[in-house]
């Protein structure tokens, strides 16, 4: 390991020897995960230090110090360095140090696709938007195209280009740790994809228990056996929870029914503190009640649930009840391109339609350290604390409160992107203080520099920069309605001897939620009220198959990485029509 992690940092010197570690650091290192290598050399950034521990600290002035990709010590400048740390360089970021962003929800693969401009109509739960005819046009006839599309060589020559261009979207927002994408083979094999952005459903990392995202057929087949599957969860189980809405005075709403129907008996229901509500914007307050007897919690997508449905959960209650509330963008179809945009969202919220309830900071905690207790983390990521992983993100901004100025920071004022103690992305001032390669990436008209080689990283994905993925994507959007056409030809058939002779090739496509069967959901249909309930059985669109998509599909654009390069964003969201005004008008204002 040693000599890999010094081709990371080849500006440092020689690594530290792990007999140099203290116990507590040695012990962290020991589990480090794969997501980046196993060592690294000692280093020390210094700024502001937003540390989001439970006392709020704030260090005006302070040195963070790491080793093998673990905060060593945070500490004010004028102390001492930490032994071993005498002749390390001091790095001057010049702005305020925060814990990277952890979103807990989010359809990655989705997110290569612009905004659904406007929002046709208003919808009053989630089983409606995907039979409106623009859905299969712009939304899911699109990534079918994208997920299942294969060259010559029968490769699915478009994944490797989309992982890594909606990951890079992540880093360019100060996201840490995502959620949200799947792939399955033609085996039927799954597995979640794991890359430069952790991804809390893959880990490979005992300190860091994956959380589970989807339900086998057979556990959805009634709230008694789902309870089973969920007490066998070590992290936390992320699904689809009433997303619709119930409106005042309403008690049979069929967002509300989804949660209902996670009642086992009277009083008796299928949650524990390991069961995480996405969405919940059916919930009434009495349900939140529910929800925090049993130590439930929920991820708010407030941004998408306005664009679709005018509305959104009701946090007020759920902070009242005692739930702990976490943020996730959703899709950039109806959200917003990153976590740092989100924030946004929920502040404005929190401000015009709750007379300002949530504090700055409790808007940044929901997507720092509750987001960490939620999936069990909080032992190693979500604050800024010794022992904890080093995933963290720099703003240039040090005046001021520094919770309100993530919240109003542009994406152009994001300095540094951290993962496990390697720097992602960055300023390229900053970055040549920790790597000698990378990629050159504009933000606002802004150079930015992008490091996105990987030991462990996925080797379709690793060769691919963010530059041909950029262009890849933006030439198949172009020609989706030839590549669609491709796709409906008749498949030649095999010859026997190749059947008998050669094993068939595992095929790797995207398992696109609420498009193709994959034998597991998001959502927990349990029975209800019967089997054409929306909490029965899936249903099937009767759109599905009614026109080939050659003939449907039109070209569209690739959706931009960040709002900053994105000329229509903020102009789109101000004349979506089911938004509230206050936010409608005021998200700009935020950029």
């Amino acid at each position: 390991m040693t000599d890999g992690a010094r081709r990371w940092y080849p500006l440092l010197g020689p690594l530290p020897a792990a007999q140099g570690l203290t116990p507590k650091v040695a012990k962290a290192a020991k589990r480090r995960g794969p997501i980046d290598p196993l060592a690294g050399p000692k280093l020390a950034l210094a700024g502001r230090v937003v540390t989001m521990d439970d006392a709020w600290t704030v260090k005006p002035d302070a040195v963070l110090f790491i080793e093998q990709g673990t905060i060593v010590a945070v500490q004010d400048r004028r102390q001492p360095p930490p032994p071993g740390f005498e002749t390390v360089p001091v790095v001057e970021t010049g702005g305020t140090l925060f814990p990277g962003l952890i979103e807990l929800h989010n359809h990655l693969s989705y997110n290569a696709l612009p905004l659904w401009s406007p929002v046709p109509k208003l919808f009053q739960h989630r089983g409606q938007w995907p039979d409106h005819p623009d859905y299969r046009k712009l939304i899911s006839g699109p990534m079918t195209v994208v997920g299942t599309y294969r060259d010559a060589r029968g490769k699915a020559a478009l994944l490797a280009p989309l992982v890594r261009y909606v990951e890079c979207k992540c880093l360019l927002g100060g996201v840490t740790t995502t959620q949200g994408i799947m792939l399955s083979s033609n085996a039927g094999v799954q597995r979640y994809y794991r890359g430069i952005v952790r991804n809390v459903e893959q880990t490979d990392d005992p300190a860091l228990s994956e959380a589970q995202g989807r339900i086998a057929d057979v556990d959805a087949k009634g709230a008694t056996s789902f309870l089973a599957r969920l007490k066998k969860e070590d992290s936390c189980y992320l699904l689809h929870l009433s997303e619709g809405i119930t409106k005042p005075g309403q008690l049979d709403s069929i967002a509300r029914k989804h949660f209902r129907a996670l009642e086992v008996a009277p009083n008796q229901w299928a949650l524990n503190d390991r069961f995480t509500g996405i969405h919940a914007a059916g919930l009434l307050p009495e349900d939140f009640g529910v929800l925090a007897q049993h130590g439930g919690s929920i991820v708010w997508s407030p941004l998408s649930n306005l664009l679709l449905y005018g509305d959104t959960a009701r946090v007020d209650a759920a902070k009242q009840a005692g739930v702990r509330i976490s943020l996730g963008s959703d899709w950039s179809p109806s959200g917003s391109k990153n976590l740092l945009g989100e924030l946004k969202v929920a502040w404005l919220y929190s401000q015009h339609k709750l007379n300002g309830l949530f504090s700055a900071r409790e808007v940044v905690a929901m997507a720092t350290r509750e987001a960490a207790k939620i999936l069990k983390w909080h032992e190693a990521l979500g604050t800024l604390e010794t022992g904890k992983r080093a995933d963290l993100l720099v703003i240039a901004d040090q005046e001021g409160d520094p919770y309100d100025a993530l919240i109003r920071a542009k994406e152009t004022a994001i300095s540094l992107v951290m993962i496990n103690g390697v720097a992602r992305y960055g300023l390229p001032r900053l970055m040549k203080s920790f790597v000698t390669t990378g990629e050159t990436v504009r933000v606002g008209g802004q150079t930015r520099r992008l490091f996105l080689q990987q030991e462990t990283g996925d080797p379709d994905v690793a060769p691919v920069s963010l530059r041909t993925a950029s262009s890849t994507l933006k030439r198949a959007f172009r020609d989706l309605p030839r590549l669609a056409r491709e796709l409906e030809k008749p498949k030649p058939k095999k010859s026997a001897r190749r059947t008998l002779d050669a094993p068939e090739p595992v095929v790797w496509s995207l398992a696109l939620d609420e498009i193709q069967a994959t034998g597991v959901d998001q959502r927990p249909r349990l029975p209800f009220n019967g089997p054409r309930d929306f909490t029965g059985p899936k249903r099937v669109s009767s759109r599905a198959a009614a026109v080939p998509l050659s003939q449907l599909l039109q070209p569209i654009a690739l959706d931009p990485l960040t709002v900053a390069d994105d000329a229509n964003f903020l102009l789109e969201i101000a004349t979506q029509p089911n938004m509230p005004e206050p936010i409608r008008t005021g998200l700009a204002e935020l950029y």
